[in-house]
């Protein structure tokens, strides 16, 4: 394959970091391309955290293939790595193998690196460039960013809706409102999250799994379960399988050892009104390492969410049926006056089966 600008170098690095889209977390998704004289001589991407990064695979590509990279151009993208966590630097091995040049989508938000990865490898006498298709970057590792920027994963809020609204009826059924097509594309948003969490009512109501199926993936995404009261039953589905976290306001001792007992962490979390403080709880959920965290709850913990200010973005699957009268997918209070609703802003549509996929990010005052 012939490379002949940066957009097409980076654009086919990025291929290559989506083929990790399920298994890099923590870490970000990274694809890396290295080109010589217009030709591919190598390629990789980020495998499993505390195994080879992108530019190491793509390294080791090159030379099983019996190719010189040295003075050749490497495609990342995002800046290597310039220091040694559960791996060695990426800045150092591309400095030793001898590369010409590096272009980098956009600048790792990491504070550990934060541009120290090009300062090196410009200090090493290899040409840099950044900022090559940066925006497909940044979709890519959006989870990564938020917790790296903010400390809190980014929050993907997943429903799915008649073109009324209804999520179920008033008896709580609901499958299935949309069609197979549709269950399995939620089921690759589910794949791609680092964790799902959901709410007491849904698993008393629904008794979900909330795994992964159908969609080859080698990991589970963790399950974290609201849960003020610490009510769950311990037969419930969810706790089947690996292990959940479960997130509580009012103190259970009895309850609590059996459940840790089960390998499952109990997480203490207390807002002044006894309920889980879902602020906190974004902020711990960074702290563990989660960067997409993927939602499906119902009506109750949605608006709880959304009103707290912990969604970033809504994934919403809609029907084309009707069905009136209903459980909808937020239970928020009615306003006093129009100006005072939520603004979103589209970020795409898509069809999927009989179905439409809409996602849709909440305009918020800068963080």
């Amino acid at each position: 394959m012939q490379i002949h600008t940066d957009i097409e170098g980076m654009a086919l690095a990025l291929e290559w970091a989506a083929k990790g889209m399920y298994i890099t977390t923590p870490n970000p998704r990274i694809g890396c391309v290295i080109v010589k004289d217009g030709v591919v001589i190598g390629a990789g991407h980020t495998q499993p955290a505390g195994q080879a990064h992108a530019e190491i695979q793509a390294l080791r590509d090159a030379a099983e293939r019996g190719n010189d990279v040295r003075g050749a151009t490497a495609y990342v993208t995002l800046e290597p790595c310039s220091h040694h966590g559960r791996t060695p630097p990426c800045s150092n091995a591309l400095v030793e193998a001898g590369l010409g040049r590096v272009v980098a989508a956009m600048t790792d938000p990491n504070p550990l690196v934060a541009g120290r990865g090009l300062a090196q490898l410009e200090a090493a006498g290899i040409a840099v460039t950044s900022g090559v298709l940066p925006e497909e970057a940044y979709e890519l590792n959006i989870g990564f960013f938020s917790r790296m920027r903010r400390g809190r994963p980014w929050v993907r809020l997943k429903s799915a809706a008649s073109l009324d609204g209804v999520t179920a009826l008033a008896s709580g059924e609901s499958q299935w409102i949309t069609g197979p097509q549709a269950r399995q594309d939620g089921h690759a948003w589910r794949a791609r999250a680092c964790a799902i969490l959901t709410g007491i009512g849904t698993v008393k109501t629904d008794d979900p799994q909330l795994t992964v199926r159908g969609i080859d993936t080698p990991r589970q995404p963790r399950r974290v379960i609201v849960d003020s009261k610490l009510e769950i039953s311990l037969d419930a589905k969810i706790l089947q399988g690996e292990p959940c976290w479960i997130v509580t306001a009012v103190p259970n001792a009895e309850k609590e050892a059996r459940l840790r007992a089960a390998g499952h962490d109990l997480i203490n979390l207390p807002n002044p009104a006894g309920k889980v403080d879902l602020p906190a709880l974004m902020q711990e959920l960074g702290r563990r390492e989660i960067n997409e965290l993927h939602v499906e709850a119902g009506a109750k913990l949605n608006a709880s969410l959304v009103r707290e200010g912990c969604v970033d973005e809504l994934l919403v699957y809609l029907a084309p049926c009707l069905i009136g009268a209903g459980q909808g997918m937020f239970a928020l209070p009615p306003l006093a006056k129009l100006a005072d609703r939520q603004k979103l802003a589209f970020h795409e549509f898509k069809q999927v089966g009989a179905d439409v996929r809409i996602l849709a990010r909440f305009i918020k005052p800068e963080e």
